[in-house]
């Protein structure tokens, strides 16, 4: 999956593929994981808030089931 890099002191990368509605998340110190059923609007709202890791553990960390790829 492709990710953009974003600006975070926590998240390195972030991916989305609308289809399966996974979201994979790359942090800082290189683990990637994968959220499932993840809604585009809380995809977006990653990508746009002015904080990625205050969103990230707000709306994604423990609202969605995930698996560690890396």
């Amino acid at each position: 999956m492709n990710r953009t890099p974003v600006s975070s002191s926590n998240l390195s990368s972030v991916g989305y593929d609308a289809d399966t509605q996974t979201l994979e998340i790359e942090f800082n110190d290189g683990s990637v994981y994968q959220y499932s059923n993840v809604p585009t609007n809380i995809y977006e709202g990653l990508i746009s808030a002015p904080s990625h890791g205050k969103y990230f553990h707000r709306n994604i960390r423990d609202s969605f089931n995930y698996t560690q790829i890396r």
